[in-house]
This record gives structure tokens, sequence and C-alpha cells, in this order.
């Protein structure tokens, strides 16, 4: 990867921005990538880095579009000829009128910060639950209650710090809107702490207390099995991209199939010059006529709009 990727990269990654890194794994002549170029599609449709011109970046930026949404890799294969696309397991093909001759074959692969965790405390019952945040595929931030921050965007916020700080730390995860809060305490003490919250009865019922699924847990890693299990239950329960899985890829691919045709894919458009489908974004070629955007995937195809849009005025 390029110095300046590495450095972009590593900006993204400390953002906790998604963005999906695009490889050419085959370039067929006559194409202006090569085989090893590669690029990184932010999630605003900006491409840094090269994998062919304008007309297969708009593939390029749309389909990176849906792979941050799937959040599964996708083959994305770009040949000359009639808009079209065929979809099969992990790879679509698409035609794309603007190529000229050869083809390209790109691998889009998301990359996606791992969720968010804030765990409170550092007694034992904490300590097993850090040690497994990572395994379950969690992105674990400590704190002691008085100074956890939470953020809407979060996964959980677990206080196992029993009896130091929980309330700040409760309070301020059910004001950000975290989805899962769980306390580490036994019944009769959770209900007191719950209990001492100035919060609503509808925000109150949200905190889990005693934390965890009832499986007779006992030891603290046992503890932390059970809490873990109770989050991966309520994320999948409540439809989080976390648990989406195969049947938001095919979901994906089967909307990617017919877009290509009417623009059904969300934040789509239509080249009305060549009948491209194109990511509708700021960082796509466009022009404002009679206070609406029109997207383009490429110069050419904006040239010869603008010479005579009344021409095109159908396909809008």
């Amino acid at each position: 990867m390029p110095v300046l990727q590495s450095v972009l990269v590593r900006e993204l990654e400390a953002r906790r921005e998604p963005f999906v890194h695009a490889t050419v794994v085959r370039a067929v002549r006559p194409t202006s990538a090569h085989a090893g170029d590669t690029a990184l599609v932010r999630a605003t449709g900006e491409i840094s880095g090269f994998v062919g011109g304008t007309c297969v970046e708009a593939s390029v930026r749309l389909y990176s579009l849906q792979v941050l949404e799937s959040r599964q890799p996708l083959l994305l294969k770009v040949v000359a000829g009639v808009p079209s696309s065929t979809v099969q397991d992990g790879a679509v093909e698409v035609s794309n009128p603007c190529v000229s001759g050869g083809a390209i074959e790109i691998f889009l692969e998301p990359r996606i910060p791992l969720p968010r965790l804030i765990l409170v405390g550092s007694t034992p019952d904490a300590e097993a639950l850090a040690a497994l945040a990572p395994l379950v595929g969690f992105d674990l931030v400590q704190a002691d209650g008085a100074s956890a921050v939470p953020e809407a965007g979060d996964a959980a916020l677990i206080v196992a710090s029993h009896g130091r700080d929980e309330e700040p730390a409760l309070l301020a995860a059910l004001a950000a809107g975290v989805p899962y809060v769980a306390l580490v305490a036994s019944p009769r003490r959770g209900a007191a702490v719950l209990a001492s919250l100035d919060v609503s009865p509808e925000q109150r019922a949200r905190v889990f207390s005693p934390a965890g699924l009832d499986l007779g847990a006992h030891t603290p890693g046992e503890i932390a099995v059970s809490i873990f299990a109770q989050l991966v239950q309520e994320r999948a329960g409540h439809g989080h991209p976390f648990a989406a899985g195969v049947d938001a890829a095919a979901e994906a691919s089967a909307a990617a199939s017919t877009a290509e045709s009417n623009a059904e894919i969300a934040g789509a458009a239509i080249d009305p010059v060549c009948g491209m489908t194109v990511a509708a974004l700021p960082s796509s070629l466009q022009v404002e006529l009679d206070g609406e955007s029109v997207y383009f995937c490429a110069r050419g195809c904006r040239t010869a709009f603008l010479a005579n849009p009344e021409r095109y005025a159908t396909a809008r």
C-alpha cells in the first residue's frame, strides 16, 4: 500500500470511520489500471488512490457504498457494454458503456470499526469481561465511572465496579442512548442502585441488572460469558449490523441486480446520457439544473448533457 494511503488508513481508523479498501486483482487491456493498484473509498464516496478512470470509479463508488452497508466483501467486475449487471455469490459484473474496451476486476473489502464497549471497573468480573471482549469482536474502552464518556454509537456500557461510581456511568449511558446498558450486581443491590437513578421508569427498565443471562454463573469467567451471551442476543434481536450476516449481503446483492435497470439502490441515480447507475453523492460528477441534481459516471457524459440537456430530459 502506498505511504499516503497507509497514513490515511491510520487516520480513518483513529477516527473510527468506516471505509472500503479497493484492490485491482485483474486488468485486461486496454485499461488504465493494473493489477495491484489500490484505493480507499470513504462513506462520502471520496476515492483516494487509483483503480481506474472516472467511468470505473463511478461503479467502484456505488458498490463500495453497498459493501459498507452489507459489511460483506464483493468482487466487482467492470466490462464494456450496454448498462446491465449480473450478480453471483460475492461478485457482480457491471457493463459500463463508457469503458473503452478491456475489463477490470476489483476486490472491495469493507473496513468497519469494531463496535465499542465501555467497561467500568477494575474488579475480577471486569477483568474477565476485558479478556473476552476482543474475542467476541468488541473494541474495549476501560474507564472508571466518573470519567466514562459513552457515545450514541457505542454498542454497550457495562458497569462492573461493585459500588464505585456506578450511577454516573449508568446515567451517562442512558442519556447517550447506548443500546445495551448493564450493571453487575446482586438482584437486591442492583434494584437499589436503579431506584436511585433520576430517570423515567422506561429509562430505568433499559438497564440489565443483574447483568447477563441466567446460566447459573458464579465465577468471574462464567459471569463474563453470561453477559456477552446476553449482549450478543440483544444486538441480534434488535437488527444491529453486527448480526446482519449472509442475509444482509444477499439482500444487497439482490438490490444491485435490479438497480442497474431501475435505480432502486438507495442513494443512487441514473446517468441520463449513458444509462449507468451512479452514486448520488456530492463526490460524484453532477450539475444543477432547474433546482435538481443530475449525476454522471464520467466527464464525457456530463459534457454531452450540458451541450443539449433537452435531449436527455426524458432520461432524468
